[in-house]
């Protein structure tokens, strides 16, 4: 990842990205809960922007919080910012992409951990770089 990948037209965006990718990481949408391929992955490895590869959560801060959505106690150092988002009537804090500024998903102040965070992530924001074995 460079910094020419994070500066993308919204037009190379959209060549980039799947119609569901784009609608979400760009245009802020959020997939149907239960949907998505990384709900119950349970592999280890790197959790990265599937916009432009910026890691962003361990497999070791997911949890299951049966919310329909893949969800982390804590993201990486620097990997997010938060947002205040007042759409859609509520108030919430909108977590972004801090390398391209995509759309996430949502952190909410209600995680099991003793971070005390839930970052409700869509699947289709993500990638997963599973671990490798040493040999």
């Amino acid at each position: 990842m460079d910094e020419i990948e994070a500066q993308k037209t919204e037009k190379e965006w959209k060549e980039k990205l799947t119609l569901e990718q784009y609608a979400v990481l760009r245009g802020k949408g959020t997939e149907a809960p239960f949907s998505g391929r990384l709900l119950h992955e349970k592999r280890e490895g790197m959790y990265t922007c599937a916009a432009c590869g910026n890691p962003l959560f361990a497999s070791d801060a997911k949890f299951d919080s049966g919310t329909g959505w893949p969800s982390f106690d804590q993201a990486l150092p620097g990997a997010v910012r938060e947002i205040p988002d007042t759409s859609d009537s509520m108030t919430r804090t909108e977590v972004v992409c801090a390398k391209c500024g995509s759309h996430l998903g949502h952190v909410f102040d209600d995680g099991p951990t003793t971070t005390g965070k839930r970052h409700c992530i869509n699947s289709v924001c993500l990638a997963l770089e599973p671990k490798r074995d040493k040999k």
